[in-house]
């Protein structure tokens, strides 16, 4: 019997089958990397996405002819008058309450005061007995000038006389005055409005030991002219020179923050509190209607002249680090150039600049952390500031 013939292939056949297999691998290769770069290409875009940073510009606005400044101010009366006791008793009565509108010389309260009505008593019944004395004195002297016309006296017993009338007509003089001083006194006991104005503070009542005063704390009424007020603010030095007496304001208080009150510059210390870098200016403000209230805080705004050409951004677009002072611009090329500038004045809501800056620039509003001159950056939205 013969053998079985086994069909083993032929190497054409395994070589084609080689070369297919390595087609397929080269194939699974290529797509392969070109999947890693597409990949790779694209973690590079998005991390090139996520360092260029996205940013707001503004233009440096015009800051016009005048400028806007708020300043803290204090409003106190025209006239305000502590009244104290001058004499020591009770209190008898009084006749006006807070708020009470008084004209002057108008009777507010009395005291009771019965040691000082038995002091002048006193002083009465002295000046009686002085004057009693002083006349007897008269007489006496009188008579012994006439005796010494007769030869019948000596000249030193005439003088004597005559020493005893002058130091008894002294003690009537001076028995006088101590009346007077009393009466003076007693006529403290009717404590009365000194102007007319308004009482701000009642300090006592029906029946209180009154003592003489003069310490604060120690006053039994307080009268204040509240038809016309002063107003004290405290202005910075650079500001001082654009300040005139005469010069206008505009006056604003928390409780009507809907109303503005004309103020004028009254008067100016003319010297620097050292403490504060600033000068105290008194304004007048006219108050009929009574709106605004001794005491209270205010806030003043003056409109102060520019420069020609000032410039003035947001506050939010300086800064400041170990470099000084600096504005981030952004170039034609979107890449950030930091420029260090020169204040001129702030202003609050605003910065007006001295210099290092063009009217061309666009600045960026708020800069991110960390930006420095040749970052690349994406600009958001382009704006302008508003003239102030």
């Amino acid at each position: 019997m013969a053998p079985e013939t086994v069909n083993r292939p032929s190497r054409r056949t395994l070589w084609v089958a080689g070369g297919v297999l390595l087609v397929a691998a080269a194939v699974v290769v290529v797509v392969g990397v070109a999947a890693r770069r597409s990949q790779a290409a694209k973690l590079n875009e998005r991390a090139a996405a996520q360092v260029t940073r996205t940013v707001v510009v503004i233009s440096p606005a015009s800051a016009g002819e005048t400028a806007a400044i708020e300043l803290p101010a204090r409003i106190e009366a025209w006239a305000r008058a502590p009244l104290y006791a001058r004499v020591s008793g009770y209190l008898k009565s009084w006749k006006a309450d807070i708020g009470t509108a008084v004209k002057a010389g108008q009777l507010l309260a009395e005291i009771e005061t019965p040691e000082l009505d038995q002091q002048l008593l006193q002083a009465q019944a002295e000046l009686a007995t002085a004057r009693a004395n002083a006349e007897l004195s008269a007489n006496t002297a009188k008579r012994w000038q006439d005796l010494l016309a007769s030869g019948m006296v000596a000249r030193q017993a005439v003088d004597e006389k005559l020493g005893d009338l002058t130091a008894k007509q002294s003690a009537v003089r001076a028995a006088s005055a101590n009346v007077e001083r009393n009466l003076a006194l007693k006529r403290f006991t009717r404590i009365v409005a000194p102007f007319d104005g308004v009482v701000t503070a009642r300090n006592t009542d029906v029946g209180a030991l009154i003592n003489v005063g003069g310490a604060p704390g120690t006053e039994l009424f307080v009268v204040s002219d509240t038809r016309k007020l002063r107003v004290y603010v405290n202005v910075p030095q650079n500001l001082v020179a654009q300040l005139k007496p005469g010069a206008r304001a505009e006056l604003t208080v928390p409780e009507r923050a809907d109303k503005q009150y004309a103020a004028t510059v009254a008067s100016m210390s003319n010297a620097i509190t050292a403490s504060s870098g600033s000068m105290l200016v008194q304004l007048t403000v006219e108050n009929p209607a009574g709106e605004l209230l001794p005491g209270s805080f205010a806030n003043v705004s003056f409109a102060l002249p520019r420069a020609a050409g000032t410039l003035s951004i947001p506050p939010s677009a300086l800064i400041f680090n170990k470099a000084g002072l600096r504005v981030a611009t952004v170039g034609a090329d979107n890449k950030v150039v930091l420029k260090p500038v020169t204040v001129l004045r702030d202003l609050g809501t605003t910065i007006e600049i001295a210099s290092g800056l063009q009217a061309t620039d666009r600045v960026i509003e708020s800069p991110p952390d960390g930006v420095e001159t040749g970052d690349v950056v994406s600009v958001a939205v382009s704006s302008n500031v508003k003239k102030q």
